[in-house]
């Protein structure tokens, strides 16, 4: 959870970097993208006696890569600013990388191989529609 949280922190800072707008879009869908990741954390570590505070506490530092790795990312593309196209390509990429390492093969294990790509294909459709139409009314 901790290194998806690098490529969850570059994609908050490029897009910032590119506009105001998009940065809140992108940090705000992270934002609530964060709160499953944290109860997954507590959903492993409560019925392991694990207790309360610990939990909370490791649920807040898979997560610390995120700023950590934002600010950087910003100023970087603030000082770069005709390479904003090729770091959002490259939020973009890693964002996918990451779903495509950690998603798929617990997909291919639980699902038929032809309906695991048939809900990737079409998860990353649903995604790229949102963008547009964000993008649009943005």
């Amino acid at each position: 959870m901790t290194l998806h949280s690098f490529s969850e922190g570059v994609a908050i800072g490029v897009s910032f970097a590119g506009e105001q707008s998009l940065g809140m879009f992108i940090s705000g869908s992270l934002a609530v993208h964060n709160v499953p990741e944290g109860l997954a954390i507590a959903l492993v570590m409560i019925p392991c006696g694990v207790s309360f505070l610990d939990t909370f506490l490791w649920a807040i530092f898979t997560s610390i890569p995120q700023p950590l790795v934002a600010v950087p990312a910003y100023v970087f593309m603030e000082h770069f600013e005709p390479l904003l196209v090729v770091g959002l390509g490259f939020a973009s990429g890693a964002m996918s990388f990451v779903a495509i390492m950690e998603l798929i093969p617990d997909a291919y294990e639980k699902l038929p191989m032809e309906a695991a790509i048939a809900v990737t294909t079409l998860s990353f459709g649903v995604m790229t529609l949102i963008q547009w139409e964000a993008v649009n009314v943005i």
